[in-house]
């Protein structure tokens, strides 16, 4: 059922061939709008949560995100600020986006949409990883906060890998796009420090430099974007055999 923007010649007529296109182009439009769906209403639940404060974290602790948020008109500034500062919101942010246009149009193709959709793809992956290995264990949430975390950091990444893994799009993931997935990770570790050292809070406990030290901070950083290189290979690894695996279903089906 995937689809590529190179599609491989199949046999039979061009009337046949028409009709199998407009068959999958549809097919992966509703992959695609079932993800948007799904990572809108956990970034939309997110934004809403986070923004208007409706669990509000008694001040934080010292160098922590939400530490010393004012009340009021100011305080609602520094609360958008705390969540433009998440990974996660960045991650399913540009899940959100990235499928809707996919939505929109399964056949749009440029290299800058192919970076930022492999960065989607890496950064959702490495969300549900890292929150499951570091974050779970200490998470408390309650009310409406226990189906904002399922949606960011579970379904959403899961759902985005499964309509990856069957509609695509394949052939998107070269040697040189694996480096450059992991260039909006970098710029939100730009983003999350300066920020960091301008209000003494961090979004995450294994990056506070305030409690870390720079030193500790950075190295775990830099072992989260390592890893990231290893997904992504991976991810061209898998794309490579799902590529084979569909000329292999379109070879057979124009012989059938």
């Amino acid at each position: 059922m995937s689809y590529s923007v190179s599609p491989v010649p199949a046999r039979g007529s061009a009337r046949t061939r028409a009709r199998s296109g407009t068959f999958v182009q549809r097919s992966a439009r509703w992959w695609f709008a079932g993800n948007a769906v799904v990572a809108w209403a956990g970034w939309l639940l997110q934004a809403w949560l986070t923004i208007g404060n409706v669990y509000p974290a008694g001040g934080g602790k010292y160098g922590e995100i939400d530490y010393r948020n004012a009340d009021g008109l100011l305080g609602t500034l520094g609360h958008t600020f705390d969540f433009l500062t998440f990974f996660t919101t960045w991650a399913n942010l540009l899940v959100a986006i990235t499928v809707t246009m996919l939505a929109i149009d399964p056949l749009r193709d440029s290299r800058v949409f192919r970076v930022v959709r492999n960065s989607a793809l890496l950064m959702i992956t490495i969300t549900a990883i890292v929150y499951a290995v570091i974050l779970a264990p200490g998470a408390v949430h309650v009310g409406w906060q226990v189906p904002m975390n399922v949606l960011m950091h579970q379904v959403t990444p899961l759902v985005t890998l499964v309509v990856w893994a069957v509609v695509g799009p394949r052939r998107w993931i070269s040697w040189l796009d694996v480096p450059l997935a992991l260039v909006i990770p970098l710029v939100w570790v730009v983003w999350m420090l300066v920020r960091g050292a301008v209000i003494e809070a961090y979004p995450y406990g294994f990056i506070n430099v305030i409690n870390l030290g720079y030193a500790t901070a950075l190295r775990n950083i830099v072992g989260i974007l390592v890893a990231g290189a290893v997904v992504m290979v991976v991810f061209k690894g898998l794309d490579a055999l799902l590529t084979r695996l569909h000329r292999e279903e379109a070879a057979a089906a124009s012989v059938g």
